[in-house]
């Protein structure tokens, strides 16, 4: 009997490990930070990678044409799941697949996008996470105003691939208008040249303060964007934390940290059996206004004091 049972045991198939692929249109140091936030609440969750869950990383290095190729490489590979960060790398994962979940970390409008019917009910494979970066445009735009002095002119970086940056253009140019500032649309690619010429451009239009559009492509290069803004003396607000924890001067916006590790617990969620069209997509419910007052004197910038005492952390 004690054979028999030995047999039987040996004979039962291995648990198969969960398989997920996490599409980012940005690079893997550039992203690094969200990532390991993603991780790590996976992690937390249970599921250690190389042990109970394997996960393949794709990043498209700011070449939005690669998107299509490599979420259709995801898909050829038949994983379990897609996470996707990013407007672009979303749509690109909806028309890759009808049929395997796909799980994405922030988008502004989901509903406008077309990535899903609705934000209570998704009604298809993909659900997960809104940052309500539409809707924070114009707060952005006030900060800006009430910081910087006799403030006219404001640059915004973008990337005119569609998606996020279009819709934060449709919000912020009657926003601009409404506080009698004029918006200058600077687009540029997110490489060393590229930035490099939208900040030359951005004085030469005499602009007083930039902002960056959303987008995981200009993400992915905070370090040079923080850097390129004090080497030109330009004031910026960013719509990431990420920024300001690079040196960058202020950022109002969302929690990313937390939107990702969210997006992890839907991961769990859809692999214990939850349908991604029965997983209502969340909104970001947690937002910040931090000053780094060291990026302020580095340009020569004095913050009234009513605009620090709005902030939730103020970096001495």
């Amino acid at each position: 009997m004690l054979f028999a049972l030995c047999g039987s045991v040996e004979a039962q198939p291995p648990t198969k490990v969960p398989r997920i692929g996490f599409l980012d249109p940005s690079t893997a140091s550039g992203s690094a930070v969200l990532v390991n936030a993603f991780r790590q609440e996976l992690s937390t969750l249970g599921w250690i990678e190389g042990k109970n869950i394997s996960v393949d990383y794709r990043f498209a290095a700011g070449k939005r044409e690669r998107l299509s190729e490599l979420a259709a490489g995801l898909v050829r590979l038949k994983v379990d799941l897609i996470v996707v960060t990013g407007v672009q790398s979303a749509l690109a994962a909806k028309k890759a697949t009808a049929t395997i979940p796909i799980v994405f970390t922030s988008a502004p409008d989901p509903v406008g996008l077309g990535l899903v019917a609705s934000l209570a009910r998704p009604g298809s494979n993909v659900t997960g996470l809104s940052n309500l970066t539409p809707e924070l445009n114009t707060k952005r735009l006030e900060i800006l105003k009430d910081a910087v002095p006799k403030l006219a002119r404001v640059g915004l970086l973008w990337t005119p691939v569609g998606g996020g940056g279009d819709i934060q253009l449709k919000e912020l140019r009657p926003a601009a208008q409404a506080l009698k500032l004029k918006l200058e649309e600077i687009t540029t690619q997110p490489d060393a040249k590229g930035l490099e010429n939208a900040f030359q451009a951005a004085k030469q239009r005499q602009v007083g303060a930039i902002m960056t559009s959303a987008g995981r492509r200009l993400f992915g290069e905070k370090k040079r964007i923080v850097e390129l803004a004090e080497k030109y003396r330009l004031p910026a607000i960013y719509i990431q934390k990420e920024f300001v924890d690079e040196g960058g001067l202020m950022f109002y916006g969302a929690d990313y940290h937390g939107l990702f590790r969210r997006a992890a617990v839907y991961v769990d969620k859809i692999l214990k059996g939850a349908k991604p069209a029965d997983l209502p997509v969340q909104q970001a419910t947690k937002f910040e206004f931090i000053i780094n007052l060291k990026a302020a004197n580095q340009i020569g910038l004095t913050i009234p004091v009513n605009v620090l005492a709005r902030a939730d952390r103020v970096i001495r």
